[in-house]
């Protein structure tokens, strides 16, 4: 049966820079003391939150979404289902079902790389047509697609690039922002880099885009979120860079190259001494 659809105004939320927020962890739980370290209450601004889910089995996926569907959110983020690999019409039934299911609305996220298949064009186009799927988060890693999606969407249909190292490229395109890890460090300057672009002051968000294009590929140089815990915790954002199995905290090598970023870029270091 077709939910009804909650209006949370998400559609019109969906643009400019957002944070995948990493989940801070303490002897293997989450710490929730840095976690609220996290948050921007004392801004008094209005932050939409999506909620990330994943899964092959779509009628669990229903049911985790009716479990959550009072949970205060405004949206879910929703890849395609790992290790299972189905077919185009495979995945057009299943995002089909959940946003026919969800009583939030659906971005889509695209990463073949990670969920081992691809949307393919004509599939997100078909998807995008959904009353109750209102954007994507693209990491596809296929420019000629982006540009082909940007081009062909309908309207209303929020495009977000998930690529930190084709931030600029992806803006230039034309996508209506971002969901970058990398933007946990140096926020101000990746924020206004979209605001710039979106003012038409592509020269001024270009020379932005240069101080911190490093970034990305100092923070994804082993698995992430694994660099982006360890600079947070050095900079005592939060108390530990502490992921869990299978992943692992990062190298000395890597260690020591964010540890010299973190002293170029003079922010301040916190009494946390370095992982092994």
């Amino acid at each position: 049966m077709t939910a009804p659809f909650q209006s949370s105004g998400l559609c019109s939320q969906l643009h400019g820079l957002w944070l995948p927020l990493v989940t801070p962890f303490c002897d293997g739980i989450v710490d929730e003391t840095s976690l609220r370290r996290e948050t921007l209450a004392e801004t008094r601004r209005y932050l939409p939150i999506c909620l990330g889910l994943a899964g092959s089995y779509t009628r669990k996926l229903c049911h985790t979404l009716d479990e959550t569907a009072g949970w205060p959110i405004d949206g879910y983020l929703i890849s395609s289902p790992y290790y299972s690999r189905p077919s185009q019409r495979g995945l057009l039934q299943h995002f089909n079902m959940l946003a026919d299911h969800a009583s939030w609305p659906l971005v889509l996220y695209n990463i073949p790389y990670r969920a081992s298949v691809a949307l393919e064009t004509e599939t997100l186009l078909e998807l995008a047509s959904h009353p109750n799927i209102v954007g994507m988060k693209d990491c596809g890693a296929n420019r000629a697609q982006s540009i082909e999606l940007l081009r062909r969407r309908p309207a209303g249909f929020r495009i977000l690039t998930g690529e930190d190292a084709l931030y600029f490229e992806a803006l230039a395109d034309g996508a209506d922002g971002a969901i970058l890890l990398s933007a946990h460090v140096e926020t101000p300057t990746f924020a206004a880099i979209w605001k710039l672009f979106k003012e038409g002051h592509t020269d001024d968000a270009r020379e932005r885009w240069d101080s911190v294009s490093p970034l990305p590929r100092l923070l994804f140089a082993e698995p992430s979120p694994a660099p982006a815990k360890y600079w947070l915790a050095r900079t005592g954002l939060i108390d530990s860079a502490e992921v869990r199995l299978p992943m692992v905290e990062v190298s000395r090598e890597l260690a020591a190259r964010l540890d010299a970023e973190i002293a170029r870029r003079q922010v301040p270091v916190s009494r946390l001494e370095p992982s092994a």
